[in-house]
């Protein structure tokens, strides 16, 4: 599914972002600037991956960042380039949406269900206690 979200932007921007861009790009251009850590809350990311994922964004001129209200923090902000497509980009995930939407009423069991149930399922045990179980098992993990 990412891959062919990929191929809409080629097909229809000159220069689109990475779709795992885009949700951030919005959420910026709806709310407007915001701290990195704001930002993170808005998506439910980490702070570390969001500051990641900024540093990307910055390199590939989708964002700035400007000093925030003291020295010590920095606020994210959209570049000229990303708001020549934002509205694009806001037009592909209403499309998106869509378009699960009528593939889940194609399926037995929707995929937000799927999401839903493996985030329960996490939670009684994360993944990395799974895999570590599972290796503790192998002799070849010594």
């Amino acid at each position: 599914m990412d891959a062919d979200i990929a191929r809409i932007y080629s097909e229809r921007l000159t220069e689109g972002p990475k779709s795992s861009f885009v949700m951030e790009l919005l959420r910026l251009h709806a709310a407007g600037p915001m701290t990195i850590a704001e930002l993170a809350e808005s998506v439910q990311r980490t702070h570390s991956a969001l500051s990641q994922k900024v540093a990307a964004m910055r390199t590939a001129g989708w964002v700035e960042t400007v000093v925030g209200d003291d020295a010590r923090t920095r606020r994210v902000t959209l570049t000229d380039k990303a708001r020549r497509v934002v509205e694009s980009l806001a037009a592909e995930w209403r499309a998106t949406e869509a378009a699960i939407a009528d593939l889940e009423a194609e399926i037995p069991y929707p995929l937000s269900r799927v999401v839903s149930d493996i985030e329960q399922a996490l939670d009684r045990k994360s993944f990395h206690d799974r895999i570590a179980e599972k290796l503790a098992e192998d002799p070849a993990w010594g």
